[in-house]
């Protein structure tokens, strides 16, 4: 079994095509099926299938990604058996918008200073869609903004709870409770659907009927903050991404007597016998920018 032929096999499970696979190796299309072929012969099965034209993993190659990515781990760690120890290469980080924005630009700031070997690729994604691409190799460490965590399958650190307020502009109202009056024309403004913090409200509100107001998608929080700003309504975030526009008053937070559910931010790494320096480097990073005070226990 060759090393390149599970490169390959990985390449298509996160590219999604073959055709995906070769441009990401720099092979032809019939090299990457030569070496699927190949594959396919060594372990007795066909590894992927074709449902209405879409590529799909059988389940034999959904049994082969967690095997192909230990094999291919310890395959690196030989490889830099003598510089073990030597921070490169690249880092792929995958975080939600509202952490990206407010926690860790310093942090990757000063990662890069210390670490100018290392090419960090930054994603955004919601929580849901973070945790998926670490589960599945796409990235090395992934963070979340969600409530507690009881993971099996990743080292998982939760590093502080993130207080979600509801922020309207300053010539809003005071209270919350304004807009669930009848017949009000303000907007829930928020971000893209399966973003926790905003499907924790959504959920709150369908439990408590409170149904008096339209929902609209913006496609960054930067975006909503100026859209609340100008006066179109109100919306649920992070207190730590409206901190500077709330003592800065351009937003204010809304009072209320909504019991919200509590969040944090969570840092996760995939479990391996054995992590990428580079990674390893990162995470001591991270939470040495959290003080002690600020970690969950």
């Amino acid at each position: 079994m060759e090393i390149r032929h599970l490169i390959t096999f990985l390449a298509i499970v996160e590219t999604g095509s073959y055709t995906g696979a070769a441009s990401k190796l720099g092979y032809t299309q019939s090299t990457i099926t030569t070496h699927i072929q190949a594959l396919e012969h060594e372990i007795g099965g066909e590894l992927f299938t074709y449902e209405k034209r879409n590529l799909k993993l059988t389940h034999l190659g959904t049994e082969l990604i967690p095997l192909a990515e230990d094999l291919l781990s310890a395959h690196d760690q030989i490889k830099n058996m003598q510089s073990v120890h030597e921070v490169k290469g690249v880092l792929k980080v995958a975080a939600p918008e509202s952490l990206t924005i407010s926690r860790l630009g310093p942090i990757i700031r000063e990662y890069s200073l210390k670490y100018p070997h290392v090419k960090i690729i930054l994603s955004n994604g919601t929580c849901g869609e973070n945790q998926i691409d670490l589960l599945s190799g796409r990235v090395d460490i992934a963070f979340m903004v969600y409530p507690a965590l009881h993971l099996d399958k990743c080292v998982h650190y939760s590093l502080t709870e993130e207080k979600i307020v509801l922020v309207s502009s300053i010539d809003g109202p005071d209270h919350f409770d304004e807009y669930k009056k009848p017949n009000n024309k303000n907007f829930f403004i928020t971000n893209e659907e399966g973003c926790s913090y905003r499907s924790m409200f959504e959920r709150y509100l369908v439990k408590h009927d409170i149904n008096n107001f339209q929902t609209m998608e913006l496609w960054s929080i930067e975006a909503i903050k100026q859209t609340v700003m100008s006066g179109l309504g109100f919306s649920a975030l992070p207190y730590i991404t409206v901190k500077e526009e709330v003592e800065g008053g351009k937003l204010k937070i809304l009072c209320h007597s909504e019991n919200f559910d509590l969040f944090y931010s969570h840092m996760l790494i995939k479990k391996k016998k054995w992590q990428l320096p580079a990674a390893e480097a990162f995470v001591e990073l991270v939470l040495n920018s959290f003080s002690e005070s600020n970690l969950i226990k």
